[in-house]
């Protein structure tokens, strides 16, 4: 079907007036931008280059290995620093000052230069949901089939893509895993080696976060801030920490929501479904009141009550 000329119209008019609210249209209306297409592939084969038998699926010799992982890494880092370019490009425009047109190639240099770490930080990731999860059968399974393995992975590239200021590129690499696992780590939070999600959806941490060794998440945990930025006055340190720092060892159970720059000390355990916006020390344990049994008596009136309730 041939859309009517007024859609066109229509949809034209929309258009101009958005750009035309954004510092008067142009230059932004010209400017590039990152494609997350263009960059879902980029990771993929990103991926393959990190573990090129597992995920890339090489089944050749071990002399041609590397010649399989330089093929698909020249493939994944130019496709990188074309989107990296993009993001340069749009905040040029929008800021409408020049930048240096090898800054794009000097953050994909700078980037390529940390893939070992990245690797060896996504392995210790995978040892420890092995070591945490009786369930796993191998770590191969867990590199493949884990949410969370999945979305340590996305973020540790994500978060080197961060630091090195392609932000906007970072994000889309970071949205990419939320899209797939429902776990939402934002491209900027530091984690340290070793970190384990278990089951994962859910899972949030913000911008600011700071996350030790060793640490352990389940489903449904909220690393976040205690208020959105428009509702408060923040102080430059407020803006900058405002999510909470977890120390090395930390277990969080499931559904816990801990809220602000609070710091959880080593070797603490957080319960299932607590609201915490306080320090916790180090190796202490924090729990909501536990569930109890109901006399029969007792529980044939609550039993009564709720039915009159919902009637």
């Amino acid at each position: 079907m041939i859309p009517p000329d007024a859609v066109i119209h229509g949809l034209r008019t929309v258009r101009q007036a958005a750009r035309a609210a954004r510092a008067g249209g142009s230059p932004i209306e010209a400017a590039r931008f990152p494609r997350r297409a263009v960059l879902e592939a980029a990771i993929a084969d990103l991926a393959a280059a990190l573990y090129p038998r597992r995920i890339g699926g090489f089944a050749g010799e071990a002399d041609a290995e590397d010649r399989f992982v330089a093929d698909v890494l020249a493939r994944a880092l130019a496709a990188i620093g074309d989107e990296v370019d993009h993001e340069l490009h749009y905040w040029a425009a929008e800021a409408r000052a020049p930048f240096d047109e090898d800054q794009a190639r000097t953050i994909v240099r700078l980037f390529a230069a940390t893939l070992p770490d990245i690797r060896r930080l996504i392995d210790s990731d995978i040892d420890a949901a092995f070591l945490g999860d009786p369930a796993a059968r191998s770590v191969d399974e867990i590199l493949v089939c884990y949410p969370g393995a999945i979305a340590a992975l996305h973020h540790r590239i994500a978060h080197q893509l961060h630091q090195l200021g392609a932000v906007v590129t970072a994000r889309i690499v970071s949205e990419i895993a939320n899209e797939r696992t429902g776990i939402d780590i934002h491209p900027g939070a530091t984690i340290g080696p070793a970190f384990f999600i278990d089951h994962g959806t859910g899972v949030v941490i913000g911008e600011t976060a700071i996350v030790g060794a060793r640490v352990r998440l389940y489903q449904h945990v909220t690393l976040g801030a205690r208020s959105p930025l428009g509702s408060a006055h923040p102080s430059v340190v407020e803006r900058h920490a405002r999510h909470p720092i977890v120390g090395d060892d930390v277990v969080v159970y499931a559904g816990a929501t801990i809220l602000g720059r609070v710091n959880i000390g080593h070797g603490a355990t957080i319960g299932g479904n607590v609201w915490l916006l306080s320090d916790v020390p180090a190796g202490a344990v924090i729990v909501q009141p536990e569930a109890r049994a109901l006399p029969a008596d007792a529980a044939s009136d609550l039993r009564e009550t709720l039915t009159h309730a919902g009637a």
